[in-house]
């Protein structure tokens, strides 16, 4: 069962999610210390969950493997929990993920999540690449019957992986006599669609939609998740995550040059050169032509961005509009300097605990 920690004035709960954002003229190296950093500050805060997602071929964004970054992390934070927001299910076999996160979980049981989603995480080229095949979307929902199976070793009598056991898992403690040593990680569904919604509801899982990336219909995702939603051993009630762009700085100017520096990194994608984040100089000057501009400003305003109050604003209204019971702030811009500013201003004006 979800039962999230207590934390300060906030009428939700408050996570983060961290992309590894390596902006142009950085190096891998120095973002995942920055995620590193953020990660510790984040458990030093009281934020529920760090999450990192999984993206590909992509200069702007250094996750390729969230759950190396969450086996490092394990011992560099003490309380929060640390998971992947998300995996991407249809680039990997079923059984190396129940492997990987059972592992993961028997180093730190009970704060380990397994977020599962169906897109890509990159382009056309790059998917086939990973041997994504084109029917992949498709078969998301009986890869995920075949990690759960795997996970808590329920393959049926006859199946022909009724022999075939995830190690760390049930399996092994059953055979060396062991009860009670094994925990499960938690496992959501991600999405930003009513398909995703319809899933999470009849698995009885919790649901995590990212808003960070458009204007999706959030809402009437929420509400066929919560009018659909079977109970489960794991999850008597629903429970629902936003995840959002987040930028908070002292200079709400800074702020949104920031946030512009992420809108020119998807317009780059769009146009099939590639995820990078420019510094916030280069910004106006890259995007001179009307449509290049309109975009820019567009995508700005999809990352909550200002000042902490302006920030928390956007938040508390996406709050009452939503009803979800967790949001969690994707943090973005060139600087990693500027996603630790943007975690303690919210932690700040939310009364965040400080350890």
């Amino acid at each position: 069962m979800i039962r999230p920690h207590p934390q300060g004035t906030a009428p939700f709960v408050l996570s983060v999610l961290d992309n590894a954002i390596t902006g142009e003229g950085h190096t891998a190296q120095e973002a995942f210390t920055g995620v590193i950093d953020l990660a510790c500050a984040a458990d030093r805060r009281g934020f529920e969950r760090f999450w990192m997602s999984e993206h590909h071929a992509m200069p702007g964004a250094s996750t390729s493997s969230p759950q190396l970054m969450v086996a490092r992390l394990i011992g560099e934070t003490e309380r929060i929990r640390l998971g992947a927001g998300g995996i991407m299910l249809p680039n990997h076999v079923p059984l190396v993920i129940a492997e990987q996160f059972g592992m993961l979980e028997a180093l730190a049981p009970g704060r380990i999540d397994l977020g599962l989603g169906r897109a890509p995480g990159t382009d056309g080229a790059t998917a086939a690449a990973l041997r994504r095949h084109q029917g992949a979307n498709e078969q998301f929902p009986d890869q995920v019957d075949e990690l759960f199976a795997f996970l808590e070793d329920t393959h049926p009598p006859g199946h022909p992986y009724g022999r075939v056991h995830a190690v760390p898992g049930p399996w092994q403690s059953e055979q060396n006599h062991v009860t009670g040593s094994d925990s499960l990680p938690q496992i959501w569904i991600l999405g930003s669609s009513v398909y995703s919604a319809q899933l999470a509801a009849r698995l009885g899982r919790p649901y995590a939609f990212a808003l960070q990336f458009g204007s999706a219909d959030v809402v009437s995702a929420m509400q066929i998740y919560r009018e659909q939603f079977r109970a489960s051993s794991v999850l008597e009630e629903p429970y629902s995550l936003l995840s959002i762009g987040t930028i908070a700085l002292d200079d709400p100017a800074e702020a949104r040059r920031h946030a512009a520096t992420s809108a020119m990194g998807m317009m780059r994608m769009f146009l099939g050169q590639g995820f990078s984040i420019p510094h916030p100089d280069d910004v106006e000057r890259m995007a001179s032509g009307v449509r290049e501009g309109q975009f820019i400003r567009e995508w700005t305003e999809r990352t909550l961005h200002g000042t902490a109050a302006d920030v928390a604003h956007g938040l508390e209204a996406l709050h009452q509009h939503t009803q979800v019971d967790e949001v969690m702030l994707v943090t973005g811009g060139h600087s990693r300097e500027v996603h630790t500013r943007t975690l303690e201003l919210i932690a700040d004006h939310y009364s965040l605990p400080e350890d």
